[in-house]
This record gives structure tokens, sequence and C-alpha cells, in this order.
């Protein structure tokens, strides 16, 4: 997307490439970040089907790394333990890379919202933390 250094990225992993496609594509839109920020997907299997994919994790965080750290939001079960399993192993995901506790679309959106703004990693995660406390009542 942007081929500005240091900005922190995004990684979205969802076991649905819809999913995680379609909130990469929300944020960027609902935060202007299109050009700003890197956001990738990383949704479902490499051949299509439900589930997660860490080949498919890895190179979505190598593609928004720029430096500045890959935040990594994932929606449940697998996909966070295979982003557990990833940065674990510190191989193969880039050095500054971390998984966000937050609510997927929210928390994606905030992340976004303060990395557009030039936010560091763990200011990125704090925003994203942040959205649990978007109550709806």
């Amino acid at each position: 997307m942007s081929t500005a250094q240091g900005g922190v990225g995004l990684v979205v992993v969802s076991h649905s490439a819809t999913v995680a496609q379609a909130v990469a594509r929300l944020a960027a839109q609902l935060t202007g970040s299109a050009e700003d920020v890197r956001i990738e997907a990383a949704g479902g299997t490499e051949d299509g089907g439900l589930g997660t994919s860490a080949d498919l994790v890895v190179r979505a965080a190598h593609a928004v790394d720029q430096g500045a750290g890959v935040a990594i939001l994932a929606d449940l079960g697998s996909a966070v333990l295979t982003v557990k399993a990833l940065l674990a192993d510190g191989e193969e995901l880039p050095e500054r890379s971390a998984l966000v506790d937050a609510p997927l679309v929210e928390g994606t959106i905030a992340a976004a919202v303060a990395a557009s703004a030039g936010a560091d990693l763990e200011g990125v995660r704090a925003a994203a933390a942040e959205a649990y406390d978007y109550h709806k009542q």
C-alpha cells in the first residue's frame, strides 16, 4: 500500500479469507489509511478453505513490515494459536511482530487509526486493546 518507511504494519488473521480481506479493507477505508498504513489480510488456507495458514501469516507480515513493527490481529482459536506458535519460533516473522489482544473488527480499525497517526507498536497495541471498551449498550 505505502512505500513510506517506518510505520507499524497490520496483519488481519481470520479463518476466512473473505472476513480477513473485508476487515482489512474496512479499516483502510474508514481511516483513509490505504496510503498511510500497510494492512494485509491472511485469511483461510492456501487452497481457499476455512482455517489458518502459517505461510499466509508470514507472507503478510513481511509485506507490511517497514521496520517499526507488525501488529497481528486474529479472530479466534487456531488463528491465535498459529500466531503464537510463529512468535514463539522467532524465526519466520519480522523481528518486531506482536499478537494484539483485541476484538478483530473494532481492534483493527483502532490499530489502523493509531498507526496512521504515527503511533509506535506499543501505542498501536494499546489503541486496539481499548476496543474492548466499545460497548454497544
